[in-house]
């Protein structure tokens, strides 16, 4: 197995190199293997993913680095995590979700400006600029190069201000942030002018982008990093809903058809 540092230096170069790449979002050790022998080169965790399979709508920040750990021992990919709002609104207590993330085995890892309240769910530009501030310097003192990833969650709350985004964006670029993020982009002009707009690399997800969107236009469009974040888990929900009611509704079991080959799965498992 590599070294965490060997780990983190792969990532890093991963997001060095020219166009693009996938880092796909598993949610338990078994997705994580599957995902490793297909031959992607990075894993990103996915809370919502994590909350689905718990029969959740949220998840606690335990659970949170508890599926990073199992991930992470899982394969031997580097794992970006998806730490929401790092577990607190106060920036020197958020922060510390990121070396958290760090002892779990992960090399990288988010924090978003999205405040879990329903009532006020951004937080407001300067808390959420200390925020990053406080989460680099975490980054910053671990003995790896841990990626730091800064998101803003604008479009995903009903805020669909473009330049607030870009000012968002642009403000934790200067903070230190090595990764910048806004889920919730749709077509690709709008991408474009994001990512034009900062100078770091640019992570896009798929699971609320056009999906007709290649890599190579996105690639073409200056973004770095393609994840899908619990769009994966939720099309195997859908697979399982659509085995449960042919069963229920149909009396039927045509789906086993489509099992994946248990060679397979054994092969990556083993």
């Amino acid at each position: 197995m590599r070294s965490q540092t060997e780990k983190a230096d792969a990532f890093r170069a991963l997001h060095a190199r020219p166009g693009a790449f996938i880092i796909p979002n598993p949610w338990d050790a078994g997705t994580a293997k599957l995902l490793a022998a297909i031959g992607f080169e990075a894993l990103a965790t996915t809370s919502l993913g994590l909350a689905n399979t718990l029969g959740s709508a949220t998840v606690s920040l335990d659970a949170i680095i508890e599926n990073c750990r199992v991930i992470a021992e899982a394969t031997d990919l580097p794992v970006n995590a998806d730490l929401e709002n790092c577990g607190a609104d106060d920036p020197k207590t958020a922060a510390k979700t990121i070396a958290r993330a760090a002892e779990a085995g992960c090399v990288g890892g988010s924090i978003e400006d999205f405040s879990g309240d329903p009532k006020k769910p951004i937080y407001d530009f300067s808390l959420a600029v200390e925020r990053v501030q406080a989460a680099v310097e975490v980054a910053r003192a671990l003995p790896f190069p841990f990626t730091l990833t800064a998101r803003a969650e604008n479009f995903l709350h009903g805020r669909k201000d473009l330049d607030d985004t870009i000012k968002r964006l642009q403000a934790f670029e200067a903070a230190g942030a090595d990764v910048l993020y806004s889920p919730g982009l749709y077509d690709i002009g709008t991408i474009r002018t994001v990512v034009s707009s900062v100078g770091k690399p640019f992570n896009l997800v798929m699971g609320f982008a056009d999906p007709t969107l290649t890599v190579d236009q996105l690639s073409a469009a200056g973004v770095k990093r393609i994840s899908v974040g619990g769009a994966m888990e939720r099309y195997a929900l859908a697979a399982f809903l659509k085995c449960a009611r042919e069963m229920k509704e149909c009396g039927a079991f045509t789906y086993v058809r489509d099992m994946a080959p248990i060679g397979e799965v054994r092969a990556a498992f083993g």
